[in-house]
């Protein structure tokens, strides 16, 4: 599976010695940046651009999967969140990991680099790759709603105010 990061100089230690681990496991690894530390970097532009490639490969047929990385992993979630066709879910224990993938088939997962070890990000990172998507029908249906109204600003049988 190729799997693209992006993180801010919160997450970059975390990010390279992610990386490693994912690479050991058999993945293609991209990583969207930052090259270097500084602390006073904007993560935005990482986290989107590795939103817009795990989008870009999925549509293009491409197994892949977004990992984006902040102190919090709040903004980092919000800025992948604002690319179509992303569902970036902030993951903080295993539980949520999973059902990030089994029931929002979230194709992003962020976390807080500051409020985790590395061996909890290495365990929530793997469950969330390793997770498949349910397939049921209430989830893929509430899933095609997001969709619709993310391209649309309606969801058809739905009053939106």
């Amino acid at each position: 599976m190729r799997i693209h990061i992006a993180t801010d100089h919160a997450g970059l230690e975390f990010s390279r010695d992610l990386q490693q681990h994912l690479a050991e496991q058999g993945h293609e690894v991209v990583d969207h940046g930052p090259a270097e530390y500084d602390a006073q970097d904007d993560y935005p532009s990482f986290c989107i651009n590795a939103a817009r490639a795990t989008v870009r490969d999925q549509r293009a047929g491409v197994e892949a999967l977004g990992v984006v990385f902040g102190g919090s992993g709040n903004g980092e979630q919000i800025a992948a969140n604002k690319v179509e066709g992303v569902r970036a879910a902030l993951v903080w224990n295993l539980s949520t990991a999973r059902l990030a993938r089994e029931h929002n088939d979230a194709n992003v997962i962020s976390i807080g680099a500051r409020q985790h070890g590395f061996d909890e990000v290495v365990q929530l990172i793997d469950a969330f790759v390793s997770t498949p998507f349910s397939g049921e029908e209430r989830h893929a249906r509430r899933i095609a709603q997001l969709a619709e109204y993310e391209t649309t600003g309606a969801i058809a049988g739905h009053e939106i105010v």
